[in-house]
Order: C-alpha cells, then sequence, then structure tokens
C-alpha cells in the first residue's frame, strides 16, 4: 500500500506541474512520466488493462472507440489557428528557411498566379504542425510504457478483443480513447468493426463466419480448399493432385481474404479456432 499511494502522490504532484507550468509566453515541453516501472510491472499493468477491456467490451463494444467531440476543444483549436495564420505569412516573406524554402521550390507559371506566397506559407505550417502531432502522439503512447510500448502491448493479448480470432501478423494497435491510456492490439477485421465498416450483427457476431460462410456457399468451396490455398499463398508446400485444384484453391483463399477484409494468417487461425 504505501508504493501505491506514494505513487498516487507523485501523479497527483505530476499532474499540478503539468497544468501549472506558468504565463502565457510558455514554450512547449514534451510531457514526461518521472516514474519508472520495471518491464515486470508493465506487464502486470497492461494485463490488468486488458482484462479490463475483455470484461467491458463483451457488454458494450462501442467502449472501445470513444472520442470526444472536437467542439470540446473547438477554442484552444481556434487559438492554434489563429497563430498559424499570424505567423506563417511572416515566416513566408522574410528572410529565414521558409523563404528560401519557397524561393528554392518556384511554382509552375499557371499554379504561381493563383497560390501567393503567404498561402504557400500558410500550407508548408499546416504540414508542419501535422508531423508535430503525430510526434507527439506517438511520444505519448511511450509515457506509461517507455521505448518498447509496441512490444509489450503485443506481447500481452494474443486474441482479437473484437472478432474473438487470434491475431495475426497484421493485427493492428488501436486507442480505445486517446487520453494517454495505452492502445490494444486488435485484428484488422476487428478494428473495421468498431470504425463502422463491417457488421457486428448475424452469425453470432463472429465478423469472418459473416462474410465467407455465404462466398462458400454461392463458390460451391470446402473449409479445407480454403486452408489449402491460404497456405499455398503464404509459401507453405502444398500438395495437389492437379494445377486445377491448386489454382482453384488460391482462387477461392484470395476471394476470402477481400470478403473479409482479413489476411491469410488472420483465415487460418479463424479455421483452428473453429475446427474446420
Amino acid at each position: 500500500m504505501g508504493l501505491a499511494k506514494a505513487r498516487s502522490e507523485e501523479v497527483e504532484r505530476r499532474e499540478i506541474c503539468f497544468v501549472s507550468s506558468g504565463g502565457n509566453a510558455m514554450k512547449y515541453k514534451r510531457p514526461k512520466n518521472n516514474t519508472a516501472l520495471s518491464k515486470k510491472e508493465k506487464l502486470a499493468l497492461l494485463a490488468e488493462y486488458i482484462t479490463y477491456y475483455q470484461q467491458v467490451v463483451s457488454r458494450e463494444p462501442a467502449a472501445l472507440n470513444r472520442k470526444v467531440p472536437r467542439e470540446a476543444f473547438s477554442d484552444l483549436l481556434g487559438e492554434i489557428g489563429a497563430i498559424i495564420l499570424r505567423e506563417s505569412p511572416r515566416l513566408a516573406r522574410r528572410p529565414g528557411p521558409v523563404r528560401e524554402f519557397l524561393e528554392a521550390n518556384p511554382l509552375p507559371p499557371q499554379v504561381a498566379r493563383l497560390l501567393s506566397d503567404e498561402f504557400r506559407g500558410f500550407c508548408l505550417a499546416l504540414n508542419a504542425l501535422k508531423q508535430w502531432v503525430a510526434a507527439e502522439q506517438a511520444a505519448a503512447d511511450r509515457y506509461l510504457l517507455g521505448g518498447s510500448a509496441r512490444k509489450l502491448c503485443r506481447e500481452t493479448v494474443k486474441t482479437c478483443l473484437v472478432a474473438g480470432m487470434a491475431l495475426g501478423k497484421d493485427a493492428e494497435l488501436h486507442h480505445p480513447i486517446r487520453d494517454g491510456r495505452p492502445p490494444i492490439f486488435i485484428s484488422k477485421a476487428g478494428h473495421a468493426s468498431i470504425e463502422g465498416q463491417i457488421s457486428m450483427q448475424g452469425n453470432g457476431g463472429d465478423l469472418i463466419d459473416q462474410a465467407l460462410e455465404p462466398l462458400k456457399k454461392a463458390k460451391h468451396q470446402s473449409w479445407a480448399g480454403l486452408r489449402r490455398g491460404c497456405l499455398d499463398l503464404l509459401g507453405n508446400p502444398i500438395t495437389y493432385g492437379s494445377q486445377s485444384r491448386a489454382g482453384n484453391d488460391r482462387t477461392f483463399a484470395r476471394q476470402a481474404a477481400d470478403a473479409a477484409n482479413v489476411s491469410y494468417s488472420e483465415i487460418l487461425a479463424w479455421l483452428d479456432a473453429r475446427h474446420r
């Protein structure tokens, strides 16, 4: 309890420093976590975190995809936009790296008549802001877990919390909420479902089954043929009785992967899980 209390007090101290580091002229300084966790502690934290989401998702899958309305930050974003509008024309006109870049990369005459240097500077500033945001979001992902965040997240979860399938090589990191909590590895199909690209309804919520059962029946194919086709396309040696059979199985595997929007490895994991 003493360690937990000490860490709680440290978190509170850091939060106070974070919001009161003072003054309108303050330059940006990336937030840093001063409480280092050991690998064992990180894995324990992630295991508890995944267990929590397993319980939550079983009741409410939408909990994996919470987004704060952009209007909540409208004043802040408006201030940032005003700064860009004010500063980017100055950077485009006065001597310096932005002015030098514009001069070194002239526009074709027909475009130059339509784009001012001030607007070009504004566009360059927007692109710089986008790159900055991407770098800071990546740093935020490392706040709790450090540079090994991705590896630790992958090590902790083996099954997609959404689709119930074993995770393949193309599993994706997904942020349930962009508030500093760790991301979670989910399958490509699971990610598509929580983003509203694939329906969770029908066939017991099995996304791959929902896509492949109708395809199998329409093409008069077998699960064994699908397995052979996936293995073949992944470079595994398969013995076929004929070239036409081989081509047929590979075609079915390609069609299945496209229909379910998953990889061949994910299809194989799905077949294994359902003993097909």
